[in-house]
């Protein structure tokens, strides 16, 4: 855990079609504060840009956790990859280094805990960290869309992503 102490403030931002969960952690299982944002309506894109701009003015934070959303990484839309690279150049141009991992990689880090789907994750990260367990969405049936709350527990995996990343353990929770 030596190289944990170098960051203070870890932030995991995941981008969806509704906005953007984020959580910000103090060390692994230490959240500091979290949340959703959705954003609706014409110029979406300057949008969440401002709102993650203040978030970074408000936290300071020193790194910063995203998706993976080069060719190599994950696959999402245009747009939220877009969106995804102007919020990495925003942290860069700020001195705040950016780590980014695919779906594949988190998926492999909760692998050992039978994580076959979001909702299972989303269950496991609520019971590893308290504060969460009263986000965790009902379960999805076929006809209904994703809970808008599951970009929270996405921001969270990513962030315990980096943490295992920088560990070197062999789990991510």
């Amino acid at each position: 855990m030596n190289g944990l102490r170098r960051y203070a403030l870890v932030l995991a931002i995941y981008l969806n079609t509704r906005g953007f969960g984020f959580v910000l952690f103090e060390g692994h299982l230490s959240p500091f504060d979290w949340g959703m944002r959705e954003i609706r309506g014409p110029r979406k894109h300057g949008r969440c840009v401002t709102h993650i701009s203040k978030k970074f003015d408000r936290y300071l934070p020193d790194i910063l956790v995203l998706q993976d959303t080069s060719p190599e990484g994950t696959r999402r839309a245009p747009r939220i990859t877009y969106l995804n690279a102007a919020i990495a150049e925003l942290a860069k141009s700020r001195g705040i280094p950016v780590y980014a991992y695919s779906r594949d990689q988190v998926r492999a880090a909760f692998d050992y805990l039978g994580c076959v789907n979001k909702e299972s994750l989303a269950e496991v990260i609520a019971k590893k960290i308290p504060a969460f367990e009263r986000y965790v969405p009902p379960p999805r049936k076929p006809w209904m869309s994703e809970d808008a709350r599951m970009g929270l527990f996405d921001a969270a995996a990513l962030a315990l992503m980096f943490f295992y990343s920088i560990d070197g353990d062999r789990q991510a929770t």
